[in-house]
């Protein structure tokens, strides 16, 4: 590339910087035709190109031995990766159309050609290293998204260039969040991926593909809810048809072929034949494939293990395996082997369940039926039966009381009795209540404990890129399995998957069963209503996926730009020829955002207290995750229900309300206010609305929490406002807003409330006269007390004080970067 310090060509130029990229993307857009207007001159390996408008010249000094070829493909992904940074930079809405595609296509011709790749790494890294001097902080996790993406499937990389990329993610430690998070996770991967090349891109195709492997036993599933009820029935079809045509091609035989042709090729790089190497692998069985597989596995997985892994030792080992596949003569000094264009490896995308959401218990038992081991997978109607533990349905925990026989006394008790009996002794299936040591102890037996007792070299995790959330939740027990559920809809189905997210973690405080095991990931990509019906009203059902995109400008380029291509797909009638190979744009741009989002972004969940004006109705509880919208009904209760009317309440519109609130301050301290007044409705938000403070009101005069603070609650009130004049009474309407991290509301005179949760019609209470909202605590967070016998009165206060306080219940959505500031 022109002006690049590590290539051998040279830019000479007396015009401005700006002409300067304007003549090199003419030369681009003509592939090095002169446009009218210009004259190019060839002599020797020296192009000049003179400018007519403006009199000025660029001198490109080629060197001798560069072809122009690799100046066409340097050019060509330079162009490409312009495009993307334009795209980052610019609101025009005539890009809107083109946002997604330019890092689409960029990763699709290193794909097809896979030769490119280290050009275009060269080209990412030294854009990483522009926008570090120039301080361009917004096109960093993008950049460095994408080339990590490229890494992953590359070969070819020198090692050099892994340790400069390697170099400036440990500068970008310094910079705050996001920034320094995604700098971390990247500088984890690359110190890998630079002593055992091939490591990202076999450890992601074994977990995605459950291929079985001891080494490396981690699983992945990617569950995709659609709601029918919110997504036409054309777009659930185009979907699942575009899915099972991307996996049809995906057997586990041709997963291990690219996992041992990738590994073999990263390693050895130009050494490796790898036309003959394809074709050898092609023309292999089963058993034979199977073979090499775990070999190059236990090679990768092992020399990724050691404190210090040598690259020099992992490509002799790996030469050794390619010298058994291809014979003698396939070694480095082999040169028989006609060395010809490495064929295109592709990376397969990940496992994909469909799933049509039919209430919040769907989630739960995919789960369950997700972590249950096939041997004792035994399907029932109600999912209620199944052994949630992971152990035999003949073997239960219940806390069964036997007769003691035993005097009480320690002495009596006889040799080894605190230890833990066999799983399959006689004394484990005698008794449920064992006596160890006078206190109560739930043993988790061997086969809840998946695999078996494999148990990694200690800090591995951090060492080689364990997938994230891993860890030890129990002694011995592995957090083996990802879970990536990954929602489509509009603000609704989001509330509902609130709802079933709060019920799954309630259910985890009875039957602790997932939690252990299991890394739960959420993922969301907004598909709303066309726009043709009711254009006014996408933008209301679209409210977190618009937040979304403003938090994370790579969030907004390449997810929320899918839903009109995902309407396109739906329209466009099914190919019948499944013979070629296509490129399935809407499951590429998928497969990238769950492989490569994994910053989340925290959402407080509220629960609300909803009291009815019958009084044999019991108060209900439910949860909401965006909106709650208050509307004053026209019917009145009866005079002996609820609450009586006030006498002195003038008639007018609205209603009458009592509003009791928490302010939320900067400070954090508490401060309660109490006021009445005459509303039309309320809207209670938990998604800020811009960036921008919203305006205050006479009711909270004090500043309030920013907006990147989502545990508040943004209260909009339509309040009533009585005038008196020479021509009688008025009333006119202003709007109220304020923050608040809980308030009650109560209806005052004889007006009756609706409220709708998260715009959802199915959740919507009529005939209620109070309710109470408050941030929804993690279940069971502060109900059990410590009461250690070794701590004195005040320890145990103390204690019980820091216990009793709940913890928030926050509902992660992942993205690429998080919040950037």
């Amino acid at each position: 590339m022109v002006g690049d310090p590590d290539s051998n060509s040279i830019l000479q130029t007396p015009v401005s910087h700006a002409h300067s990229t304007a003549c090199i993307s003419l030369l681009v857009q003509e592939s090095l035709e002169p446009r009218e207007g210009t004259t190019s001159v060839q002599k020797s390996n020296h192009l000049v190109l003179y400018s007519a408008a403006r009199d000025n010249h660029i001198l490109l000094l080629l060197h001798p031995k560069a072809p122009m070829e690799s100046s066409d493909v340097e050019l060509d992904l330079q162009r490409s990766v312009q495009a993307v940074l334009r795209e980052l930079s610019t609101q025009a809405p005539a890009l809107q159309s083109n946002q997604g595609m330019w890092r689409w296509s960029l990763h699709k011709k290193v794909e097809r050609d896979p030769g490119k790749s280290p050009v275009l790494v060269r080209i990412l890294l030294r854009e990483l290293e522009k926008a570090e001097s120039q301080d361009l902080r917004h096109v960093i996790i993008p950049l460095l998204h994408t080339v990590m993406y490229v890494l992953t499937k590359a070969t070819g990389i020198t090692e050099e260039l892994y340790q400069r990329i390697y170099a400036f993610c440990t500068r970008l430690l310094t910079l705050p969040t996001p920034y320094c998070t995604v700098a971390l996770d990247c500088a984890i991967r690359l110190k890998t991926e630079t002593a055992v090349p091939g490591t990202l891109y076999q450890r992601m195709v074994i977990a995605e593909q459950n291929l079985t492997n001891e080494l490396y036993p981690y699983q992945e599933r990617v569950f995709l809810f659609v709601d029918p009820e919110l997504v036409s029935a054309s777009v659930c079809s185009a979907l699942l048809l575009e899915i099972e045509a991307a996996q049809a091609q995906q057997t586990p035989e041709t997963c291990m072929r690219h996992v041992v042709s990738h590994a073999l090729q990263a390693a050895l790089g130009e050494a490796c034949h790898a036309g003959a190497l394809h074709r050898k692998l092609q023309a292999s069985p089963r058993r034979t494939l199977e073979h090499y597989f775990h070999a190059v596995v236990a090679a990768v997985e092992q020399m990724a293990s050691e404190a210090s892994p040598s690259r020099e030792g992992h490509v002799e080992r790996l030469e050794e395996i390619y010298c058994s596949l291809l014979g003698p003569a396939a070694g480095r000094c082999g040169g028989d082997l006609v060395q010809e264009r490495p064929p295109s490896i592709p990376l397969p995308s990940p496992y994909i369940t469909f799933h049509l959401w039919t209430g919040e218990e769907q989630l739960w038992k995919e789960l369950v039926l997700f972590l249950r081991p096939r041997s004792q997978l035994r399907l029932s109607a109600d999912l209620e039966v199944l052994d949630l533990q992971g152990l035999r349905p003949d073997r239960e925990l219940a806390r069964v009381s036997v007769l003691s026989t035993d005097s009480g006394i320690e002495r009596d008790l006889p040799t080894g009795a605190d230890e833990l009996p066999a799983p399959s002794s006689p004394e484990t299936e005698r008794a449920g209540l064992q006596r160890k040591g006078g206190i109560k102890k739930r043993a988790w037996p061997l086969d809840f404990l998946m695999p078996g007792s494999w148990d990694g070299p200690p800090g591995l995790h951090r060492r080689t890129g364990r997938p994230s959330g891993d860890g030890e939740m129990l002694p011995g027990v592995s957090r083996l399995h990802t879970a990536r559920v990954l929602v489509l809809g509009d603000d609704r189905m989001l509330g509902r998957l609130a709802q079933a997210y709060h019920r799954l973690r309630k259910r985890e405080t009875q039957k602790f069963c997932l939690t252990p095991r299991l890394s739960l990931q959420l993922y969301y990509i907004p598909v709303l209503a066309p726009e043709k019906p009711a254009a006014s009203r996408q933008p209301e059902l679209g409210e977190l996926a618009t937040f979304l995109g403003r938090v994370d400008p790579w969030y907004q380029s390449n997810v929320n730009t899918l839903c009109p291509a995902i309407h396109k797909l739906a329209e466009m009638p099914p190919s019948l020829d499944t013979s070629r190979t296509v490129d399935p744009f809407i499951l590429d741009v998928i497969t990238y955002y769950i492989r490569m989002g994994t910053q989340p972004i925290y959402f407080q969940i509220y629960t609300v207290k909803i009291f009815f004006s019958d009084l044999s109705q019991d108060p209900t509880e439910d949860v909401f995750l965006i909106e709650l919208k208050v509307k004053i009904q026209d019917s009145k209760f009866p005079k002996d229900g609820f609450s009586p009317r006030r006498r002195g309440v003038a008639e007018g519109p609205g209603a009458e309300l009592s509003l009791c609130y928490q302010k939320a301050l900067l400070s954090h301290r508490p401060q309660e206010v109490t006021i009445s007044l005459r509303a039309t409705g309320l809207i209670l938000k938990a998604i800020p609305a811009s960036d921008t403070e919203v305006s205050g009101s006479s009711h909270c005069p004090l500043p309030a929490a920013p907006v990147t603070d989502h545990t508040c609650l943004n209260v909009n009130v339509t309040e009533v406002v009585k005038s008196s004049n020479l021509a009688g009474k008025s009333f006119s309407t202003v709007t109220n807003t304020f923050r608040t991290k809980n308030i009650q509301i109560q209806s005052q005179d004889q007006r009756l409330l609706t409220l709708s949760l998260d715009k959802d019609d199915q959740r919507t209470f009529r005939d209620v006269v109070r309710f109470e909202v408050a941030p929804c605590p993690e279940p069971c967070s502060g109900a059990q007390k410590s009461k250690a016998p070794w701590l004195n009165l005040h320890g145990q206060q103390e204690v019980e004080a820091i216990k009793a306080k709940p913890k928030p219940l926050l509902m992660p959505i992942n993205t690429f970067s998080g919040i950037v500031q």
